[in-house]
Order: C-alpha cells, then sequence, then structure tokens
C-alpha cells in the first residue's frame, strides 16, 4: 500500500474512532476497568458524613480540628489487544470486512485507553504469534497501533487462540485488561481462557458475519475455508441444508456464550452489519 493511500486510511478511522471514543465510550470505559486501587492525596476538614476511619490524627492534633485523608483512585492500567489476524478475518457479506470491523474497535478501545492515562499494547496472533507491541501510551503510539492494523500482513492463515492466550500470561507480569477480538473460530482453549483470567481481566469481543449464521438460497454455491483451503459444494435451495447450517451455527454460539460464563469472562457479540456502538456500550455498561 502507498504511504499516501496509507496516512489517509488512518486519519479516516481516527477521525470516526476518536470521536466516539470521546463523546460516546470515555466515560463508560472509565467506569467499567477500574484501576488497581487507591492512592492518598491530601488532607483537608472534617466535614458531617465523612468516614470517621479516615481521619488523620496526626495533623488533627496539630491543628485541634478534624482532618481526614483524601484518595483518589490509581487510574492507570495496562489494556492489551488480542488481535485475530487469521484468514477468516478477510470474510465480510455487509457492510464491511471482519478484519476492518476489528481495526475500528481496536482504534475505539486504544483512543479509550489513552484517554483514561491507560497503557495500550497489543498480540497479533493467528496459530501462531505474529507480532508484539509494547504497552505504551501516547496518540502516536495509538496511530502506530492503526496503522499496524491497517498494512500487517500475517505469515499463517490459521487460528489458535490458546497460542494468544498463553503468550499474554508469559509475556505481561502485571494485572491487565485484555480484549480478545476474534470471530473464535479456533480448536478449543477453554483451558488456556480460564488459566488467562485469574491472571488478567479477559474480555472477548466476538466479531461475527450474519452468512456465518444462516445460508441464503441463491443455489449449488461453492465455499472455500479461507483457512485451511477446503473446498465445499453447497445446495443452498435445500431447505433442510440452510436449517441444519443455521442450527450448528447456534450451538456453536451457545457452547461459545457457556465457556464464556463458565470462565467468568465479560463478552459482546458485535456484527458486520450493525454498529458496534450499542454491543461496547451495553459491555461497559454491564461491567
Amino acid at each position: 500500500m502507498e504511504t499516501a493511500e496509507l496516512l489517509k486510511k488512518v486519519r479516516k478511522i481516527e477521525i470516526k474512532t476518536r470521536g466516539l471514543s470521546n463523546q460516546i465510550f470515555s466515560g463508560e470505559y472509565h467506569s467499567a476497568f477500574k484501576g488497581r486501587g487507591m492512592t492518598f492525596s491530601e488532607v483537608r476538614e472534617y466535614q458531617p458524613g465523612d468516614d470517621i476511619r479516615a481521619i488523620d490524627w496526626n495533623v488533627t492534633a496539630r491543628f485541634n480540628h478534624p482532618y481526614v485523608k483524601v484518595f483518589e483512585e490509581e487510574r492507570e492500567m495496562t489494556v492489551m489487544l488480542l488481535v485475530d489476524v487469521s484468514a477468516s478475518g478477510e470474510f465480510g457479506t455487509q457492510k464491511q470486512l471482519k478484519q476492518e470491523l476489528i481495526t475500528e474497535l481496536c482504534a475505539v478501545l486504544s483512543f479509550s485507553s489513552i484517554q483514561n492515562n491507560d497503557k495500550i499494547g497489543v498480540i497479533f496472533f493467528t496459530d501462531k504469534i505474529e507480532k508484539f507491541i509494547p504497552p505504551k501510551k501516547g496518540k502516536s503510539h495509538v496511530l502506530r497501533i492503526i496503522r499496524d492494523l491497517i498494512e500487517f500482513k500475517p505469515e499463517h492463515k490459521a487460528t489458535d487462540l490458546k497460542v494468544a492466550l498463553k503468550y499474554l500470561t508469559s509475556v505481561i507480569k502485571k494485572r491487565s485488561i485484555a480484549f480478545v477480538i476474534s470471530d473464535f473460530m479456533s480448536p478449543d482453549f477453554s483451558e488456556s481462557l480460564k488459566i488467562a483470567n485469574r491472571k488478567h481481566d479477559i474480555v472477548a469481543l466476538r466479531v461475527y458475519d450474519k452468512r456465518e449464521q444462516e445460508l441464503p438460497n441463491v443455489g449449488l454455491v461453492k465455499l472455500i475455508d479461507a483457512e485451511n483451503g477446503q473446498i465445499k459444494w453447497v445446495d443452498t435451495s435445500n431447505k433442510e441444508v440452510r436449517n441444519q447450517f443455521a442450527l450448528n451455527a447456534r450451538k456453536k454460539e451457545g457452547q461459545l456464550r457457556d465457556l464464556f460464563n463458565k470462565s467468568g469472562v465479560d463478552a459482546a457479540n458485535i456484527s458486520t452489519s450493525e454498529s458496534y456502538i450499542v454491543p461496547l456500550t451495553n459491555l461497559f455498561k454491564r461491567r
């Protein structure tokens, strides 16, 4: 991609997602993701209703008048984005490709994090770790993340969430907020998810396309698995075939929902055909 074209795309995503982050998500984000604790800020005169346990007895004795300690939330956190860059992200039949939606989600979360003085880092993964961007602060760092999301070309095509979750637990030592952004079409990763969520606060953002849940009636079609290259002919005019496809999709979605619930992981489903504002806002409010 030409540099001018890349910068234009970065700027377009920045304008859209930074505005959303400023207007909609920053307050919700702050409330949803708490800091690590409380730090001492100052002392002030005691006021009726103050907790007597907060009285600073040394200052009170010195001035012969009650004073209380004031604490502030220690806001700074590390936020990690675990970004699925496998070949299935190149699919999309509605407003945009799944990978384009993932890029926008990452940008919104990145701008929300730096507005709250948090560090932001990224792990790009397929069935291997493709790239690691260590957590940092600042607008230039976020723009670098967006640029990499747009132009990054992974070496592998398949997906293995176990690899990404194990890497997170090994490389990020302090507790972090970790957004796993994927379609979650992966071999079993349940145990890795449970282990990672004990050390970090895992949040799952499942990106999907309408046609992964239901087939249209368009006759005989050739389906190609982008990750392994397998080809399958499907007769979509057959109602039984369409019904079985939808049933299998609902079953997989239910299994994933059960896994997140059992693992204590907050999750949201985000479609390529709808705005991500509502599911993200609802996720923040639930927390």
